[in-house]
């Protein structure tokens, strides 16, 4: 379970997210209301995705933030992933809706009208978007939350999906080619598919308890290292997952079989204190096995 002060602060970064999404999304839908365009309309529809991700992210940190309870033993971790697979699943239909209404506007070119203004509402949404994707991106990789790392980068490619748009939409003011309205906003749906896609891979593979980041089995390893080295002690092979921010160590210890109980416990205590001080907030459990000419006993 992760400290109070730190559950508040990841809240504040997801109510930012709620509110970056419903300006972004009130200025691109706007803009696409100007200029009739289907790209900047695509562009709205996904800051919507946006704003139904950020609220589903922030029950998810609530749930997540919970402590262990009698049927929750080791925590409400895989909250957050829960929140990353609906916010894939929310980018797939935001994706079909944009298809559709690409392919209709191909079939049906239309002039895009007042792109001035449009440009200007779709630019300045883009501007929040990178600024607020970037704080989530820092606080989620600084307090390992899976949450605000998706929404980060989903808001991250955000950006570049309306660079798409707008130079999409420029080339339309240029050429005076309609057709290329829709074009770019088929290209932005089948990007949007590619987020979805890794969303959702992502979230899977959290619920199927993938082990630690290999940074963190680096340092697993390293502190294990130091209590093999010149002693009687074998640690067998560590076995990790995680869960959200949660991170949980599987240990067997063997002992030579005539220590006492009181020696091999300390040993465990000290083992565990070295872990939980390298991987803050890391559950660890170790479990005990004699070796020796006594171990039969």
């Amino acid at each position: 379970m992760t400290h109070p002060d730190e559950n508040r602060r990841l809240m504040r970064f997801m109510l930012l997210s709620v509110a970056a999404a419903l300006a972004t999304m009130a200025m691109k839908a706007l803009a696409a209301v100007l200029t009739g365009s289907v790209g900047l309309l695509s562009d709205a529809l996904e800051s919507g995705v946006n704003l139904v991700a950020a609220v589903v992210g922030l029950i998810a940190l609530r749930v997540a933030a919970k402590p262990a309870d009698y049927n929750h033993q080791f925590g409400h971790g895989k909250a957050e992933y829960l929140s990353a697979a609906v916010e894939g699943t929310m980018i797939f239909v935001a994706a079909t809706a944009i298809l559709w209404s690409s392919v209709d506007r191909l079939l049906h070119p239309q002039a895009v009208e007042q792109p001035g203004i449009g440009l200007a509402l779709s630019t300045g949404a883009s501007v929040i978007n990178l600024a607020v994707g970037l704080a989530l991106l820092r606080a989620g990789r600084r307090h390992r939350s899976i949450t605000l790392v998706a929404d980060g980068n989903h808001l991250l490619t955000d950006v570049w999906t309306s660079v798409g748009v707008l130079a999409g939409v420029a080339l339309v003011v240029l050429t005076g080619w309609d057709v290329l309205d829709p074009i770019v906003a088929i290209l932005v749906a089948v990007n949007i598919l590619r987020i979805g896609y890794e969303l959702v891979k992502q979230s899977v593979m959290g619920m199927l308890d993938v082990v630690l980041p290999d940074e963190d089995v680096a340092a697993v390893d390293a502190i294990l290292d130091r209590y093999r080295e010149g002693n009687s002690v074998v640690i067998l092979p560590p076995r990790t997952r995680e869960a959200g921010r949660q991170r949980f160590v599987y240990l067997t210890v063997r002992v030579p079989g005539d220590w006492t109980v009181r020696a091999g416990h300390d040993l465990l205590d000290r083992l565990e204190a070295d872990l939980r001080g390298a991987l803050p907030g890391t559950a660890v459990f170790t479990h005990l096995e004699p070796t020796g000419p006594t171990a039969d006993l």
